[in-house]
Parts: C-alpha cells; structure tokens; sequence
C-alpha cells in the first residue's frame, strides 16, 4: 500500500508541473471534459470503492483545495474530515497493552499442572510455595485460576491455629516438644520424642524408644541440651512420660519449662501441627517395620523438612533457609528429585 501511495503521489506532482506548463484555456476545456466524464461515471457507479492509499490521498489534497470547490470529490465532506481524523489517529496513537492482566506463561500453567499431577495431596498454596523454590514469582490465585481452569480441584486452604501474643513476641526463644506414636507392621509400638524451633520451625528427632522411661528421656535430654543454647523456654504438655529430671537438664542450662494447661492442645499447637504434617506427608503413607527403618525414614524427611519443603509462616522459605534463585527462563527444564523411594518429590532449576 505504501508503494502504491508513493506512485500516485508522484504521479500527482507530475501531474500538476504538466498543468502548470499548459496554456489557461487548455486547462479549462480540460477541467470541462473531466467534470462531464465524472458526471457520467457519478451516473453508472452507485458507490465508489476507496483502498486506503486513495483516502489518504484525498484527505490530503482536501487540504489545498478550499472548502466551497469540494464538490468535485465522489464523496461527502463528511467523509473526507472523517478520513482526516482517522490518518490523524493513527499518526499519534500509540500501541498499548490491552486490559486485565497479563496472560500466564504456558511453561508455568503446564509446571503447575504438573506438580498438581505429581502430587495429588498438595493444594495451590503448596504449589505455589514449590514455585517460589524454583524461582517462579507467580500469585496464589493464578495457581488457583490454572488448577480451577482444568478441571482440578484446589486442597481446601488450611489456616493455622491463633497464635498468643507471648508465643509471637517470643517465638525466636521457644522451643517445643512432644511425643507421638508409631505403630510397626509386626504391631509393635515406638516412641518418637521430636523438638521444633517456634521460630524458624526447624524439628528435630529427640529419640526414638518402645519404653519411653524417666532415665532414657533424662539421657536424651542431656545430649541435646547443648544444641539448645539460646532458647529461653521448653513448653511440653503434662504427659507422665515427662519427668522431674527432665525438666532439671534444661533448667540447668538456663531453660525454663512451661507446661501447657489442661485440655489445652493449641498451647503447643506449633509441635502437634508439625508432627500432623509428619504423619501426613510420610508416615501415614509407608509400613514401618522396625525401629532402624524408622529412624532412617525420620532422619531423611527432616532433611527435606528443614532443608526444601517450603513454610508458609516463613514466606515459602524451609527452616534452614533458601539461596536466592536466578529468575529463570520460559523454557528452563525443571529436575525433580525424589526422597523415601519416590514419596517425596523435590524440584530444582537445570544448572
């Protein structure tokens, strides 16, 4: 069309140093003869088709011609100022971004499906936390929209406990313990003791026993006392298994023990979630069959615990902290790696 445009322009322009060499009344038996055949072709064409080089060319030349000779043009003086404004609005206006929000990459809406796949028991906000690990900023209602777009269901959002205000001015120098049980194939029962730092929500595996005494549970609390430096308190519930000698280990390192009250399971709520999240994501899905396999499996999910799985409390980040990830490309493979035989997936950028 530009071509097109340019050929007529300069056509024009030798037409017009042709009409200035001509004689005055050459040039008007000329205008004459143009007029009368414009007349017949007004009488035998209905509409005149205009391509857009011909309304560029006529609303320019509108411009020279004063307003009353506008008679000789095929179209309304409507329609030439129309064509004006529209060379205008294109010569001025500029492309922008249509509205709403951008679209979502295809490489995030497939990774989200996949993991949602991979991992039938994650909802969109632990999606959206494993993505976060993968350096992948993206909103936990797009992981929502993308999951409800195909048919998948997002996990119910599960919202932790109130948390009291001496627990969250003092979170940093808490420490909490408890017991839970295992149950092994051979029906036999063990004790676990587990540890977790309110602040960080680092756990720790205290021991584990098919006879939780006063004197094994005095031992343990003597060897990982040392590794406890820095916190200020111990809350524990009222469990018998929980002796007077334990709490004078802690007490001797300048660790005061808080005992929960009665019928009160949310005082310690951060423990009793943090073995929930155990029992769900591990235990609850393998059959235990003696104490060794159970301390090989404990020992392995904690390292996934503390060192990958992302906490909402701490911004999507693990216990144990996070590297700063690199922004990654759209086409960036993503490696998954697998922890228990495959039970627990863990995914990292390709180097």
């Amino acid at each position: 069309m530009a071509l097109r445009f340019l050929y007529r322009a300069v056509r024009g322009a030798l037409a017009l140093v042709v009409l200035r060499l001509r004689a005055a009344d050459a040039k008007d038996v000329e205008i004459l003869v143009l007029r009368h055949q414009l007349a017949v072709l007004r009488r035998q064409v209905d509409r005149a088709a205009f391509d857009h080089a011909d309304r560029a060319l006529l609303a320019a030349l509108s411009a020279l011609l004063p307003r009353r000779r506008w008679a000789a043009f095929l179209v309304q003086p409507g329609t030439l100022l129309r064509w004006h404004r529209q060379l205008l609005t294109r010569r001025w206006t500029y492309p922008r971004r249509g509205p709403g929000r951008p679209p979502t990459a295809p490489a995030i809406s497939r990774l989200v499906l996949r993991l949602a796949q991979e991992n039938p028991e994650w909802g969109y906000r632990r999606i959206q936390g494993e993505l976060v690990g993968l350096g992948y900023r993206v909103a936990p209602s797009t992981v929502w929209s993308i999951l409800r777009r195909h048919g998948i269901d997002p996990a119910p959002r599960r919202t932790g406990p109130t948390w009291s205000e001496f627990l969250a001015a003092q979170a940093k120098g808490v420490l909490a313990c408890d017991f839970f049980t295992v149950d092994t194939v051979f029906l036999r029962r063990l004790y676990v003791l587990v540890f977790v730092e309110l602040g960080s929500r680092r756990m720790h595996l205290g021991g584990i026993t098919p006879n939780p005494s006063g004197e094994w549970l005095a031992q343990r609390a003597r060897e990982l006392s040392g590794s406890f430096c820095g916190f200020r308190f111990l809350i524990r519930d009222r469990e018998t298994k929980f002796t007077a000698s334990f709490d004078s280990v802690f007490a001797a390192e300048g660790i005061e023990v808080i005992r929960t009250p009665f019928r009160a399971p949310k005082a310690n709520s951060v423990c009793e979630r943090a073995i929930g999240t155990l029992r769900r994501e591990c235990l609850d899905r393998l059959l235990i069959f003696g104490r060794g396999q159970l301390a090989t499996v404990l020992s392995e999910y904690l390292a996934h615990y503390n060192g990958h799985r992302p906490h909402r409390s701490l911004g999507q980040c693990p216990p144990e902290g996070r590297t700063a990830a690199r922004s990654p490309d759209a086409d960036t493979p993503v490696l998954r790696q697998d922890r228990l035989g495959g039970l627990i997936h863990e995914y990292k950028l390709a180097a």
